[in-house]
């Protein structure tokens, strides 16, 4: 297991605006329209040549030649509630994976809400997101060394900054070495 470490070099940071606009959970109801999930909730499973336990929402997830890819487009696919769900679903090392989509959709609504922080428009009444949404990578002379040095999808850091309660919180993961989030 990896230990913290102090920087004893100078160390270069990346931050990319994560888009975070929204405040429902509209963005997953294709998946429950094209044959990823069942009627009762179930998540179909498949036929993978690497992995023999595989199914079809990892394989949407993961996979750009899926043919249910696309039911989720590019810009839902950048905003933080899509990204927060995918690594929910992909999980890290020891992952047990759920048989049924419910888990999932809960776990990412109820961590999204502790997340982010929303407002509503004084004049048009409407619910707005007004946290920023970062991810954050950082480099040394050898190259990434946070959140971790691997590149591996399920290594992320993200910070979520709350502009009213001048909070920072930080949602990090190093896939293979345990979780170091929160």
């Amino acid at each position: 297991m990896a230990a913290w470490e102090p920087l004893t070099v100078s160390v270069e940071v990346d931050v990319e605006v994560v888009p975070c606009t929204k405040i429902s959970m509209d963005l997953f109801d294709p998946i429950y329209t094209c044959g990823i999930v069942n009627s009762a909730g179930r998540i179909a499973t498949c036929f993978h040549e690497v992995h023999p336990d595989y199914d079809e929402l990892r394989k949407m997830l993961q996979e750009e030649d899926s043919q249910h890819y696309h039911v989720v487009g590019s810009a839902e696919r950048g905003e933080f509630l899509f990204r927060l769900f995918k690594h929910l679903c992909l999980g890290g090392e020891l992952n047990q994976y759920e048989d049924t989509i419910e888990p999932y959709i809960s776990t990412t609504k109820k961590m999204y809400k502790d997340l982010i922080s929303v407002q509503k428009h004084p004049e048009t009444s409407r619910i707005s997101v007004v946290s920023t949404v970062l991810k954050v990578y950082a480099f040394d002379e050898l190259g990434r060394c946070y959140p971790g040095r691997r590149e591996e999808e399920q290594t992320f850091a993200y910070m979520v900054v709350d502009p009213f309660k001048r909070h920072v919180t930080l949602l990090c993961h190093s896939f293979g070495i345990g979780n170091m989030s929160l």
